[in-house]
């Protein structure tokens, strides 16, 4: 996005407005208990808006906007204000090194999966052949991997249509000359790609059981899609699913990397072992320290 300054000048003198007065402005519009802090929340959703450092609003504080700006963070102030998470409001999200739109279609990017990234990375040595991101979402997985890795191709699935366009209006996030690498496809799991071979598979399911929703914050329980979110069998329906169909793409010696949640970290890892057509099974840690994510080799056919 363009830089947030006019300096001096606006095209109208009479409706000047500074930052200062924006987060002054802000801060009351988002007091509430679904939206704290206010002041916190209204220097981060300019700083989205106007492509800045999260402090850069503070230090700006008498600096002018341009009108289309003001217009654009009263715009996402207002979704902010319904209770709607501060990336569905400035419709963007981090990720790695990049810059994702994101909204109501899609899960938020967590920090999480850039482990999950990483791990794909640092397994297949930066990347080769194939790779499939199942359950893509905003393509979040796999448009690090085609940014940052050597994968001749980059697979995209997800049952959503919505989701597969977020995923691949993102493509413009990623480096020109890496995007010819994407191939998108809709359908369950890898029933669309079955025909294909990959050297690795990867995937962020859905593995919430839906006796757990209670149990989720608001933020995600009444603004991110349930079909990324919640899974039958007390969670584990996709995993169980996915694990057989990726057995049944992956080259030999091809990776497997899934990321779960800490308590259903081995069943997952159990599902793949359950499967006789895996080894070097292993349960890697998040940041915490909690077992998050189930990596597995093909073994040789």
């Amino acid at each position: 996005m363009s830089p947030a300054l006019v300096g001096a000048e606006t095209p109208d003198p009479s409706a000047r407005l500074t930052i200062g007065e924006l987060l002054d402005e802000l801060a009351v519009v988002l007091a509430g208990p679904d939206v704290p802090p206010a002041r916190a929340d209204a220097r981060d959703l300019i700083a989205w808006v106007l492509d800045q450092p999260r402090f850069w609003p503070s230090a700006h504080r008498g600096d002018v906007l341009h009108l289309d700006q003001v217009a654009a963070v009263r715009a996402a102030a207002e979704r902010r204000a319904s209770g709607m998470p501060l990336q569905y409001a400035v419709r963007r999200a981090p990720f790695r090194h990049l810059t994702l739109t994101v909204d109501e279609r899609v899960l938020i990017p967590r920090p999480e999966t850039e482990i999950l990234v990483e791990l794909v990375l640092a397994a297949q040595r930066g990347g080769k052949g194939r790779v499939v991101d199942v359950g893509t979402g905003s393509g979040a997985i796999a448009l690090a991997l085609a940014a940052e890795g050597s994968f001749a191709e980059v697979h995209c699935v997800d049952l959503s249509a919505d989701a597969l366009a977020v995923a691949q209006a993102n493509v413009a996030a990623i480096p020109e000359d890496k995007r010819d690498r994407l191939r998108f496809h809709q359908g369950s799991l890898l029933e669309p790609v079955r025909q294909l071979r990959f050297d690795t598979v990867v995937s962020n399911p859905p593995y919430i059981s839906r006796a757990e929703s209670v149990q989720l914050p608001s933020l995600v329980r009444d603004w991110e899609p349930h079909l990324a979110l919640f899974a039958d069998d007390d969670g584990m329906a996709v995993i169980r699913a996915l694990v057989p169909q990726a057995a049944e793409v992956l080259e030999p010696g091809g990776l497997l990397a899934m990321e779960v949640d800490s308590q259903r970290a081995d069943l997952a890892a159990a599902a793949v072992q359950a499967d006789g057509r895996f080894t070097d099974i292993e349960m890697r840690l998040d940041l915490t320290g909690r077992r998050r994510f189930v990596v597995a080799r093909r073994q040789e056919r």
